[in-house]
């Protein structure tokens, strides 16, 4: 079905220093307004520059992991929705991606800086904006009232990430949950239990390790791994909180990410944040002042043209 939007809007490029050159970068900074009429991906390509419509693919990837923690496109999209977006393109065509994996794509992607999403599913307006608080290691999406868009495991595999960037829920039929994380980032047993296997499958698993939960009989399955200790074989007994490997980027892996499952005693695949302890994060004191000065550096980019 045919989707009406407006054509990409150019705004004023941002530059930042480049290490190497020491010269300005260029980025490009886009914004895009769209009226749902069919699949979102043809209704952003649909809204993009005709010479920048490559991107499609990959910039409603990058929105879709963002809009999957309210709702999940292909099914509660309505006709009529209506899209905002802000987003800044690393090239005009996407020459550095050459393979699309759980953990994004291989080479750089679009980066949105700002989202409203009017979904006539919820009645509401879905609000995100980029934001990077002081001694973070990466930035986050917030909705317009400082709180962070995607939701923590209390007990998670790991504390340090950039992005949950694969969900149960977000329709791909992928068993697990895929952190993007750095290369050595330490993951830790979500619960006390006992270690069952290691480094089996490896062309596809990579480095991997399970740990079953001593209480429940719940299985928690850790693939593409970095490495796994020599101290972790199975029988180990491990406690909640223990670090029993370093993320990695190995077998069938794309890119640098944690690949975390749960299954029940009896195979079936579980959502860790439907049967786990879940919390949010809301920005507090000066980060939160921080963020409403970003937010409204962003709004009128975001809503231009109206």
């Amino acid at each position: 079905m045919p989707a009406a939007s407006t054509a990409a809007q150019p705004l004023a490029p941002s530059t930042s220093p480049s290490a190497a050159t020491s010269t300005p970068k260029v980025t490009l900074l886009r914004r895009i307004s769209v009226t749902v009429r069919g699949p979102l991906e043809d209704s952003v390509s649909a809204a993009l520059a005709p010479g920048e419509r490559a991107w499609a693919e990959q910039l409603t990837q990058v929105m879709n992991r963002i809009l999957v923690w309210s709702l999940q496109i292909s099914r509660d999209a309505r006709k009529g929705d209506q899209l905002e977006v802000l987003y800044e393109l690393p090239t005009l065509q996407p020459s550095a991606v050459v393979a699309v994996g759980d953990a994004g794509p291989v080479g750089k992607e679009p980066v949105v800086l700002a989202l409203r999403y009017g979904s006539q599913k919820l009645g509401r307006l879905i609000t995100a904006y980029r934001f990077k608080p002081e001694g973070a290691p990466f930035a986050r999406y917030y909705t317009s009232e400082g709180v962070e868009v995607e939701e923590h495991l209390v007990d998670g595999p790991v504390s340090d990430y950039e992005q949950v960037t694969s969900l149960l829920r977000d329709g791909r039929r992928h068993k697990g949950v895929d952190f993007k994380a750095p290369v050595g980032t330490p993951v830790k047993s979500p619960f006390d239990g006992q270690i069952t296997r290691r480094n089996w499958h490896f062309g596809v698993n990579g480095n991997c390790i399970e740990v079953v939960e001593a209480k429940t009989g719940r299985h928690a399955i850790f693939l593409h791994l970095e490495t796994v200790p020599k101290e972790m074989q199975p029988g180990r007994k491990v406690t909640r909180g223990e670090v029993v490997a370093r993320s990695g980027n190995s077998g069938h892996s794309t890119a640098p990410h944690l690949h975390y499952q749960l299954e029940a005693p009896d195979g079936r695949i579980l959502d860790p944040f439907a049967v786990l302890a879940t919390r949010k994060v809301a920005l507090e004191g000066s980060a939160r002042a921080a963020f409403e000065g970003e937010r409204s550096r962003l709004d009128p980019m975001l809503v231009a043209g109206r």
